[in-house]
C-alpha cells in the first residue's frame, strides 16, 4: 500500500491524513508520503517553526498487532539566523523510528507508542513535527557574507564596545585577583 498526499494541495486544517488506521494495514510494508508547506506547520500551530518545505516519508511494516515505525525526513525549514535575527532555510534531515502496539490506553513511552485497540487511530502529525524540530542544528547561521549587512554593522559596532572594556580593570578587587592568576598562566 502506498499513499501520497502533498500538503499544499489536502485540507490542512484538519490534519486527518495524518490520522492512520492501523488496522486497516496490510502485512508488511505500507508506505506514505507526505509533502508538507506552510499551511503544515499553521494547521499543526507549531511553536517553533512557521514555515518551511518538507517531504516525509513514513513506512509501517505490520507484523501481526505490533507496527514499526520508520520516518525518513529531509528538506528545509525557515528559522532565523542567530547572528543578524533574519529569516534563512536551514536544511534538515533525520531518520526516525517508533513502535506502535495496541493497549487498553494511548500512551507514548520513549520509542513506543500505545494504541488503545478499540480505537486503533495514530495520528503521526506531531510526531513528523517533533522530529522535523530536533534535527535542526542548535545553532543557525547564514552562510559567510549572506547576513544582513545593517544588522552585522551594529553587532560589529557593539562587539568592538565591549573588547576595547576588557583593558580597564575590574571594579571589584576579587577579580582583579582572579585576572593576576590568570595573566601569570
Amino acid at each position: 500500500m502506498h499513499t501520497k498526499c502533498d500538503m499544499s494541495v489536502c485540507d490542512m486544517s484538519s490534519l486527518e491524513q495524518f490520522k492512520i488506521d492501523l488496522k486497516g494495514l496490510s502485512e508488511g510494508d505500507n508506505v506514505f508520503d507526505f509533502d508538507l508547506s506552510d499551511p503544515y506547520f499553521e494547521a499543526i500551530q507549531a511553536p517553533a517553526v512557521k514555515r518551511g518545505r518538507v517531504h516525509s516519508s513514513l513506512t509501517i511494516r505490520r507484523t501481526g498487532d505490533v507496527f514499526y515505525l520508520d520516518f525518513h525526513t529531509d528538506g528545509f525549514v525557515i528559522v532565523p539566523c542567530d547572528l543578524c535575527l533574519e529569516d534563512m532555510e536551514q536544511p534538515i534531515e533525520s531518520d526516525d523510528h517508533l513502535v506502535a502496539k495496541f493497549g487498553e490506553d494511548y500512551s507514548e513511552d520513549d520509542d513506543l507508542v500505545t494504541v488503545r485497540e478499540d480505537n486503533a487511530i495514530l495520528d503521526v502529525s506531531w510526531f513528523i513535527y517533533e522530529f522535523i524540530e530536533l534535527s535542526i542544528p542548535l545553532r543557525h547561521v547564514h552562510a559567510p557574507g549572506k547576513c544582513d549587512p545593517a544588522m552585522m554593522k551594529i553587532l560589529k559596532e557593539h562587539s568592538a564596545a565591549r573588547s576595547g572594556d576588557e583593558d580597564t580593570e575590574p571594579v571589584d578587587s576579587r577579580w582583579a585577583a582572579l585576572k593576576k592568576i590568570k595573566d601569570k598562566n
